[in-house]
């Protein structure tokens, strides 16, 4: 066979789809270090490296260690709502976008908790003001952890309007 054991290849389907949940397109996430209590997520297989809306971007050093503050609006169509947060840069990096256009990203690392899964990631800083979505997750960040759905939405929850605003209303 030009693929190998029909056998082996349905029981390896079945062992990821055991152990892999699944997850649709976009999916409500946190960022508890950020101290982000929600942010919608577009899954993208197309993308590896995972990227997070920000703006009013500084660095500076904290005894040694290079930081950045930077400020984003976590929620869609929301400008009122902004965060500021800070971070241990961990590198800088060249990452090409879909347009193929090449910028130089200053990259943080952080946990993020989808559903009751939580795990460290990377995540690249970039303006995505114009985008529909405030943070992407790109594969790199999902790698043995999820089977993507990309005719579902939000498989892992989604909170109401009214969690929503009053866990951004704590902090207005």
């Amino acid at each position: 066979m030009l693929f190998g054991d029909s056998h082996t290849l349905i029981l390896n389907s079945v062992s990821i789809f055991m152990t892999h949940k699944t997850i649709g397109w976009r999916e409500w996430a946190q960022l508890p270090e950020l101290e982000i209590p929600h942010i919608k997520v577009k899954v993208d297989t197309g993308a590896r490296t995972s990227a997070l809306h920000a703006f009013a971007v500084e660095t500076y050093e904290e005894k040694g260690v290079p930081m950045v503050r930077f400020a984003l609006h976590p929620l869609q169509k929301r400008a009122d709502i902004e965060r500021y947060c800070t971070a241990r840069i961990i590198e800088e990096r060249v990452v090409s976008d879909s347009g193929g256009h090449k910028e130089k990203r200053y990259v943080i690392a952080t946990t993020i908790k989808m559903g009751d899964m939580s795990w460290p990631i990377e995540i690249t800083l970039t303006n995505r003001d114009t985008m529909s979505f405030r943070m992407l997750l790109g594969r790199t960040a999902m790698k043995g952890l999820f089977l993507v759905e990309p005719g579902a939405s939000y498989l892992l929850g989604k909170p109401s309007t009214t969690e929503l605003e009053n866990s951004y209303r704590e902090k207005l």
